[in-house]
């Protein structure tokens, strides 16, 4: 066994598979399952809705199945090139083909990618506690509006009470059942907006939903590139694709797992944005969960399941929160003390340095006003890199020699695809914040 900088056991190839379907392997695959799903499914599924406003139905779902299909592609290129060399992380993976700089690269992506998450999980969960703009939140619903439940104070009391002891676990093997009741209560979530939308086309109160996206003197073509990096950054959970994979040991058993997530999460991305599309139509929030509150119910069962449906992914983020601040401040410490002892056996860095994540999480979640804004830059930047580019030139690099002609034609095309969209959707956000609304 070789022990990983995080304090986890890393298992080294083993010499033989076994059979996939024993029982203590279809148990392994699904904690491996519920880890990765918590991973993908975070802050991204409350803007699906919001992206197939923009899109439309058909090419929002085409987009959502194109994104899943290359994810799956760019896990496969890093899982065979790690269990063919040493490497036991991202960023050891990237240091073979790429060196020094590769490894740097990759923290640093990681680093943003998931501080921004966390950044988002406490503004969805400030939106759901204490709303946004004319939106009342939860408490402000039940108990009026007072200092104690403002949003600046709500998040507060969420990261020192909810969020602090839960970051405080220091290996990421014991969040596989926290994970499974995470995605549950994303299914449950699904489940009643679903309830909730058939209930109102049953009424006939709801509004055909857009096909294809609507194109006029208001909406440039190249604005419906902004919603790509939401999807991007929706589906991607690279930074965690070493650690879940140690449970397994099996390259097979890990590609089983991620398949499987994926397939699940793509269900759960394009349920909700159809249902929530259907529930609010084009007054649709880039964050849904501010959709649901007191006024969206015309009766005392609808207004309960709008507070039920604001908690339940309250709490499931809360779930979420501890397995990317994980990866966060493993990538955090390794960047910046790469000769010091394990992480997990350091008490006073361990705790510093979880504090000081959690403290800037805060700050920056009172002071940035949409999660729209967090999910362009990062699925246009630090996402595409993690997802695409990184893995891409992994395969192109072939250190190895066991890229084929095929692998290497498809990483160009993930490349290509990821640069280009990311400079369509970087120049067209520079060009509509500048004031000039295509």
């Amino acid at each position: 066994m070789a022990l990983a900088k995080n304090g986890a056991e890393i298992p080294l190839l083993p010499k033989t598979e076994q059979t996939l379907f024993t029982r203590e392997n279809q148990q392994l695959i699904l904690r491996a399952v519920f880890n990765v799903s918590t991973s993908i499914i975070g802050a991204g599924i409350m803007s699906v809705p919001a992206t197939l406003k923009v899109l439309g139905v058909i090419p929002g779902f085409v987009l959502i199945i194109l994104v899943a299909l290359l994810v799956d592609i760019s896990v496969e290129f890093m899982l065979r090139f790690t269990y063919r060399g040493e490497s036991k992380t991202y960023a050891a993976l990237m240091n073979e083909s790429f060196g020094k700089i590769g490894s740097v690269a990759v923290q640093i992506c990681i680093m943003i990618t998931n501080l921004g998450c966390l950044i988002m999980y406490l503004i969805i969960i400030g939106d759901v506690l204490s709303g946004q703009g004319e939106h009342l939140g939860v408490l402000q619903e039940w108990f009026g509006i007072h200092w104690w439940n403002s949003r600046n104070f709500a998040i507060l009391f969420i990261v020192l009470f909810v969020m602090l002891p839960l970051v405080l676990y220091r290996r990421i093997e014991s969040l596989w059942l926290s994970s499974a009741l995470a995605v549950l209560l994303a299914i449950v979530f699904v489940v009643i907006c679903s309830v909730m939308a058939i209930t109102a086309i049953l009424k006939g109160q709801t509004v055909s939903p857009r096909m294809l996206p609507k194109m006029d003197d208001e909406t440039s073509f190249f604005n419906l590139f902004t919603a790509v990096p939401v999807i991007v950054t929706a589906f991607t959970f690279h930074f965690n694709v070493h650690p879940i994979a140690t449970e397994l040991g099996k390259p097979a058993a890990m590609s089983s797992a991620v398949k499987i997530s994926l397939v699940l999460c793509a269900a759960i991305y394009f349920s909700i944005g159809i249902f929530g599309y259907l529930l609010f139509g084009d007054s649709i929030m880039p964050d849904i969960l501010v959709n649901f509150d007191k006024s969206s119910g015309t009766s005392a069962i609808s207004s309960m399941l709008n507070v039920v449906v604001r908690l339940s992914y309250a709490f499931h983020l809360m779930l979420v929160f501890p397995l990317l601040n994980f990866s966060l401040r493993t990538n955090l410490d390794e960047l910046v003390f790469p000769k010091k002892p394990f992480l997990a056996t350091d008490t006073k860095r361990f705790v510093c340095l979880s504090l000081v994540l959690l403290a800037f999480s805060y700050v920056a979640a009172i002071f940035i006003p949409s999660i729209w804004y967090i999910f362009q830059f990062m699925g246009t930047t630090t996402g595409v890199c993690i997802a695409f580019i990184f893995p891409g030139a992994i395969a192109l690099r072939d250190v190895h020699g066991i890229s084929s002609r095929k692998d290497k034609i498809i990483a160009v095309i993930m490349i290509v695809q990821a640069v280009v969209t990311s400079f369509v959707t970087i120049a067209t956000n520079i060009y509509n914040m500048s004031g000039n609304t295509p």
